[in-house]
């Protein structure tokens, strides 16, 4: 059922021309959540939003869902307070940028407001995704959008990416995609990656903008479930039970 909602949400996409054609069809991405009004995050739960280290870090307070026009109040928002922020750990930067953000109280899931589907499976080289951010798409430029911008982007295999990047960068859980001759620059902190409907990447290096030949750095959502589903499962509001609040690691 879920699966269904996304796909008919997405075939809005096409329902009526935009005059930029990298902003989204309005609400055509429930899921994605702005974060102070600087960042990004996707709403995996009614509860739970999963989002950037960065953004976890700085742009933590208030969490606005069912937005697509920032500047406005378009009647469809819910703006809900972030409660609590657990971040993977260990932390072993840069080998992992993740973290998870408690709603204060629930989402309220209608037609502009749904989670998105956790991975079953992990991207495959050569898939095409959608990266959906407020950011601007024109490489070396910083404006945030006043609406939602999605581009379309291909998975790109392990040793390209390795092999585009100096020595200094160190591998983490991470996937690329985006390379020359593609929409290859969404530049917002935690734009999301959404692949054959399902959370595949939340925006980590986003070399794509740098330089638009080069692949852009996602964290590979496919290896944080069993972490994301222990989180969820052992989060406890008791400050009694604190060794339930403590995310499980994967490894």
């Amino acid at each position: 059922m879920k699966l269904l909602l996304l796909a008919v949400m997405l075939g809005l996409a096409g329902a009526y021309p935009l005059e930029d054609p990298k902003e989204c069809q309005p609400h055509s991405r429930p899921w994605h959540v702005s974060l102070d009004g600087q960042c990004s995050g996707a709403l995996i739960d009614k509860w739970w939003i999963v989002t950037s280290h960065e953004c976890a870090l700085y742009y933590n307070t208030m969490a606005s869902l069912g937005e697509h026009a920032i500047t406005v109040e378009e009647g469809t928002e819910q703006h809900i307070a972030i409660a609590d922020t657990i971040i993977h750990s260990p932390y072993r930067s840069p080998f992992n940028s993740l973290a998870m953000l408690r709603l204060a109280e629930p989402a309220q899931l209608n037609q502009y407001v749904q989670p998105v589907p956790l991975p079953t499976r992990c991207p495959k080289p050569g898939e095409t995704c959608s990266v959906s951010g407020w950011g601007s798409t024109i490489p070396n430029q910083h404006e945030r959008s006043p609406g939602l911008k999605c581009i379309t982007v291909p998975v790109v295999d392990d040793l390209t990416c390795l092999n585009s990047f100096p020595p200094m960068l160190h591998w983490g859980v991470m996937v690329c995609a985006g390379q020359a001759n593609t929409d290859n620059c969404l530049n917002d902190r935690s734009s999301v990656m959404v692949c054959g409907g399902e959370l595949q990447g939340l925006l980590w290096f986003n070399f794509g903008c740098d330089n638009p030949a080069n692949p852009t750095v996602y964290s590979k959502m496919c290896e944080y479930n069993r972490w994301i589903k222990n989180v969820m499962e052992h989060y406890t509001t008791d400050p009694l039970l604190t060794t339930t609040v403590s995310p499980l690691d994967d490894e």
